[in-house]
């Protein structure tokens, strides 16, 4: 769905007091177009109606006319540069960032490395569970063969 026709759905579940619902379209927006504001700057406005002043500063955290205390909040919750740029859902290179400001923003955020230590070793856990998953089909799949072999010469 476009957008804008999102954008408009939002404005409906909010005047229908469906706030959650709202809120989930729009982070589904933020991740779908993250170099556009409005969907960033909407889904603030509507973490301000849930009293979230960090989620608030999050989402309006490339924008210059942000709130000084909800940036502070933001800040507090990720207190380190690569945590507040996995924060942002910023998926493209800092260049598609709408404002010269934004750019600076995110130049300023680089992204975790490895070799920072500030990865929460999800992806290690991913990668073990997933050879763990090979591990047991490959298995399972011998164990099924061996079976059938020794069925076929009874």
């Amino acid at each position: 769905m476009p957008l804008r026709d999102t954008l408009a759905r939002v404005e409906e579940d909010l005047a229908a007091g469906r706030v959650p619902v709202a809120r989930q379209r729009l982070r589904g927006l933020v991740s779908s177009f993250p170099c556009d504001p409005a969907p960033r700057r909407r889904l603030a406005e509507v973490y301000r109606l849930y009293g979230e002043p960090a989620q608030a500063g999050r989402w309006m955290y490339l924008e210059e006319d942000r709130d000084a205390a909800e940036t502070a909040a933001f800040e507090a919750r990720y207190p380190a540069p690569a945590q507040r740029r996995a924060a942002l859902g910023w998926d493209g290179p800092d260049s598609l960032a709408p404002t010269v400001f934004a750019r600076e923003q995110l130049a300023a955020l680089p992204a975790a490395s490895p070799e920072d230590g500030e990865t929460s070793g999800h992806s290690d856990v991913k990668g073990s569970l997933a050879a763990a998953g090979c591990l047991v089909l490959a298995i399972a799949f011998l164990a099924i063969w061996v079976i059938g072999v020794v069925a076929l010469f009874r």
